[in-house]
């Protein structure tokens, strides 16, 4: 019931009192998306860094991730690729799925801004990856 509209002067303050009083506290409504699903039968990638995040110079590890923003037009998937040496954002994507796509598109993203040599393009052609 919206107090104001009834003619009621009233500010937070006071129905923070109020409510602490009566003994009564708001119920927080907390937006959860579950994007993780461990169950299933897909391929894992091997742990190649095993925990070690260091590295001695530029374009030698990226980490990539995954994570969502609420809009007011609904959840946004944001794909980052890090290079942990800098650790500045050497690529990125938006879509409003988190499918394979969204990853590809900021791996090439970051291939076409750095470019991480004939080897590393050769392993990046077997997983599928091409700079566009």
């Amino acid at each position: 019931m919206d107090l104001r509209n009834e003619g009621e002067v009233i500010g937070v303050n006071r129905v923070a009192r109020l409510m602490r009083e009566e003994g009564l506290v708001g119920k927080l409504v907390r937006h959860f998306k579950q994007t993780t699903d461990s169950n299933h039968t897909q391929p894992v990638a091997p742990n190649l860094l095993q925990r070690n995040f260091t590295t001695q110079a530029p374009g030698q590890v990226w980490v990539c991730d995954i994570s969502y923003i609420e809009t007011h037009q609904g959840l946004q998937y944001l794909s980052v690729v890090l290079d942990l040496y800098s650790r500045k954002v050497v690529g990125w994507s938006v879509a409003r799925h988190m499918r394979t796509e969204l990853m590809l598109e900021s791996l090439n993203r970051a291939l076409a801004v750095r470019d991480p040599g004939e080897g590393r393009q050769a392993q990046h052609k077997e997983m599928g990856i091409a700079a566009t």
